[in-house]
């Protein structure tokens, strides 16, 4: 992969943590909360399964962003990430975690997998590609891992703590999938 004048937008510490290693790095928080930064963009990090048959772990190098509507945001050839399959990226504006609704959404975009940043990113005009991890699939939700993120991109470990409450067994599971899902996505990059 030619990572050369391109800066890795990720929502999250740990997705930022492993793009410094290709190049510039900007966190964009959650549904880019923190803004869109200047330059030609890779939106970069974990995703959501939308079917079946993405194990966690599965990276995809996306040939397309789109909304919930199915409208191409994004097309484009892959950035060349040799471990990754292509695929189709949804840019959500929320969390994604309830299987029917992944399965509606699969439905009516074709969409493999969704994140909250892609969209905001492809609407910018300056997307040049989309590295995404699959961290949890629609039999394998998020559980409390959804309440353990700011907007900014921060940790929120009074939330994430909440969710372990309300759901331990789910949300360690998801905990150990987003775990492998940046681990695998740390190996495709840079290997």
């Amino acid at each position: 992969m030619d990572a050369d004048g391109l800066t890795f937008a990720c929502a999250m510490g740990a997705e930022e943590r492993i793009a410094r290693r290709l190049g510039p790095t900007a966190r964009v928080g959650l549904a880019a909360a923190n803004g869109v930064p200047e330059g030609r963009l890779v939106s970069f990090g974990i995703a959501g399964a939308l079917r079946e048959g993405l194990p966690v772990g599965t990276v995809i190098d996306a040939t397309r962003v789109v909304d919930e509507s199915g409208a191409v945001l994004w097309e484009g050839g892959p950035l060349g990430v040799a471990a990754a399959r292509t695929g189709t990226i949804l840019g959500a504006s929320r969390i994604v975690d309830d299987p029917s609704e992944r399965a509606r959404l699969h439905a009516a975009t074709g969409a493999d997998a969704v994140d909250m940043e892609s969209g905001p990113l492809a609407r910018s005009g300056r997307l040049a590609g989309c590295i995404r991890a699959i961290s949890d699939t629609p039999s394998q939700g998020l559980g409390g891992v959804a309440d353990g993120a700011k907007p900014s991109g921060e940790a929120d470990l009074l939330g994430l703590a909440r969710g372990f409450l309300r759901e331990p067994a789910t949300t360690a599971r998801a905990v150990a999938n987003s775990l492998r899902a940046l681990r695998r996505l740390q190996r495709a990059v840079l290997a």
